[in-house]
């Protein structure tokens, strides 16, 4: 069992990755994204709310072994980065937005996002995700909406 968490934690061999682990797994999020049918909204955040949950208590079982917020851990990169997609439109440059946005946020932890991760267990791993995937989200959603009220064609 405690194979099976380390490796749903770390996203297999992707927590490993000898630099920018985190970056790897938002990018493997993000083409994933890419080649999967677009699902209906309200399952697409029943999915992101569900696997959040999920994700809760494998990081909590995880850290343990691997240390608070430990670099392998990049099942919270999946939560945060899915947000991050909702409601992008389905072109190579809106993906590509929307990856640094969320790789921006989650760096820089702004909106409480830094306080989060002294959340008990891996609610503070995956709540500083979630975080840095809604202001991603709303940044990309603001960005398309002033796209369109200015008459720019969207990207």
């Amino acid at each position: 069992m405690k194979r099976l968490i380390h490796f749903l934690a770390t996203l297999g061999p992707i927590g490993y990755f000898p630099i920018a682990c985190a970056t790897l797994a938002s990018l493997v999020v993000t083409v994933i994204g890419w080649f999967l049918p677009v699902p209906p909204l309200p399952w697409a955040i029943a999915a992101i709310v569900v696997g959040g949950l999920i994700a809760v208590p494998i990081c909590t079982y995880a850290e343990k072994d691997l240390g608070h917020d430990a670099h392998p851990i990049v099942i919270d990169e999946v939560i945060g980065q899915s947000i991050a997609l909702l409601l992008v439109p389905h072109t190579w440059q809106a993906f590509l937005a929307a990856f640094l946005l969320f790789r921006l946020f989650d760096v820089w932890k702004p909106l409480g996002a830094r306080e989060s991760q002294a959340w008990p267990g891996g609610w503070g791993i995956v709540g500083d995700d979630t975080i840095a995937g809604l202001a991603s989200f709303a940044v990309m959603q603001l960005g398309l909406w002033a796209f369109a009220r200015l008459g720019v064609p969207m990207p």
